[in-house]
């Protein structure tokens, strides 16, 4: 693709050269660089891509793009300067790989929790009703039903406008995407054509990133001030950030709720460990996933697929037919009778959606174990908060690594300890080992107890000191939950 093309919609401070060379890939990263390609200076939180820019021109770039040209930087090919050079990466990825999200129905999912599980389930839905859809989210990248693994939440512009172009080339008519803040923030979704954004909530998270709550929610709501009239915003009533986003959005309002009346409401008529009675909207019916936390996601993917054309008769079959999404309240029942539940729950209010559905499915009335930690090198003001909160729900608590990351795990724990309560002291353990924590639980819980073990769900690796190593809750726990 010729320069001139790629670069069409992007607004340039100014451009040295009228040259207008056959572009072979556009990379950020100046050690990818080779002969015939368009480098973007960008500047990251660890290094400034403008350091590189001699060197990417030596590498071969026949074009760069970036917000500062420094001083001595070769003239002999097209130098393009720009006010944001992450924007114009956004726009720039679209028009390299045609406008793929323009020949999509693209949903954007965003909030502190549930948007891995909305986007699957909207993903589905879809595939039960008949239609090839993809899916962009934390555990998996689909298209159709090739899977992909997934490195971010969110991809950067380049990989996702590739991802959306090998969908559309393979017939999908839908995708579902995760969008997180760090995404919406860094504007790698500036340039996206969206059918449809879905706000889920809004609590405490990645305030090691942006400087405070206030920030975190301004950046969620900028995703819903750039939708298209033509677009839908579906946004949840139960939580008050849902009006915010709801302020200076041009897109079609609509909203879901499980506490007053609604576009689209729900109400719960029973829960068990393994699914819920439902009214949505008037229609009864069972689902297979357990919890409040669930019922909004239900009802969520309800709403968005209504919005999306899909007659309610077909949207309320698919929905009694999904199954949970992996490491999302996934449970297992060992043979003696305890059941085992991991959850991906890493922020106070989802470790306390988590164990409030537990007491409510605890028919049996066993003890709740609950085994959690807190990552490394991330938002320390939440350590104690979980702690907290796990001991006022559960009867024992074991306290382990999570992904430590390059933090001292002895140190992370002395932090989450101070969150405990001196009269709960007696129920709490800590162990650093995550696996012998978890076995630790299976050793101890009886045959009608329930071991929640959460932070780290769908993930197959812990990482320590920069190292990845293989780890699985779940296979833990059934190693360890015989008989």
């Amino acid at each position: 693709m010729q320069l001139s093309e790629i670069i069409a919609g992007v607004e340039l401070s100014s451009r040295s050269g009228d040259q207008d060379p056959r572009i072979g890939k556009i990379t950020f990263d100046s050690r990818q660089v080779t002969k015939g390609d368009l480098f973007v200076a960008i500047r990251g939180l660890e290094a400034d891509g403008h350091q590189f820019m001699d060197q990417a021109v030596k590498s071969g770039a026949a074009a760069v793009v970036c917000q500062e040209p420094p001083p001595g930087i070769s003239t002999k090919v097209p130098l393009l300067q720009v006010s944001d050079s992450r924007k114009a990466l956004a726009q720039m990825a679209s028009a390299f790989y045609g406008h793929p999200s323009r020949e999509l129905s693209l949903v954007g999912v965003t909030g502190t929790n549930g948007k891995t599980t909305i986007a699957t389930l909207l993903h589905q839905m879809h595939a039960r009703m008949g239609f090839r859809a993809g899916l962009l989210s934390t555990i998996q990248v689909l298209i159709g039903e090739e899977s992909l693994p997934a490195t971010h939440t969110t991809p950067d512009p380049l990989q996702i406008n590739e991802l959306l172009r090998k969908m559309v080339n393979l017939g999908c008519e839908y995708c579902f995407m995760e969008v997180s803040s760090h995404a919406i923030d860094q504007e790698r979704v500036g340039a996206l054509d969206f059918n449809g954004g879905i706000f889920t909530n809004l609590t405490r998270d990645h305030l090691d990133y942006h400087k405070d709550f206030r920030e975190y929610l301004e950046v969620k709501k900028r995703f819903f001030d750039d939708l298209p009239e033509e677009a839908f915003a579906l946004v949840n009533r139960d939580d008050k950030n849902g009006r915010v986003m709801l302020q200076n959005c041009r897109a079609r309002k609509f909203t879901y709720s499980l506490r007053t009346l609604c576009d689209f409401r729900g109400k719960i008529l029973e829960m068990h460990l393994e699914g819920s009675s439902l009214v949505i909207n008037g229609h009864e019916l069972w689902v297979k996933l357990p919890g409040r936390f669930n019922a909004a996601n239900l009802l969520c993917a309800y709403g968005a697929s209504v919005l999306l054309g899909h007659h309610t008769d077909d949207v309320l079959a698919a929905l009694s037919e999904l199954n949970p999404v992996a490491g999302r309240f996934e449970t297992f029942r060992s043979g003696k009778g305890t059941t085992a539940i991991v959850d991906y729950a890493h922020t106070p209010d989802a470790l306390q959606n988590v164990l409030d559905t537990i007491r409510e499915v605890n028919v049996a009335g066993g003890e709740i174990i609950t085994v959690v930690g807190a990552g490394g090198n991330r938002d320390r003001g939440k350590r104690p908060m979980m702690a907290r909160i796990v001991a006022d729900a559960s009867h024992k608590v074991i306290l382990t690594s999570d992904n430590p990351r390059y933090e001292d795990p002895e140190f992370i724990l002395d932090e989450m300890m101070q969150g405990i309560p001196k009269n709960l002291i007696d129920r709490t353990m800590r162990i650093v080992s995550r696996e012998e924590a978890i076995r630790t639980a299976c050793i101890i819980a009886g045959k009608k107890d329930i071991i929640l073990v959460a932070g780290k769900g769908h993930e197959k690796t812990q990482e320590i000191q920069g190292e990845k190593r293989f780890f699985d809750d779940m296979e833990i726990l059934k190693m360890h939950l015989k008989g």
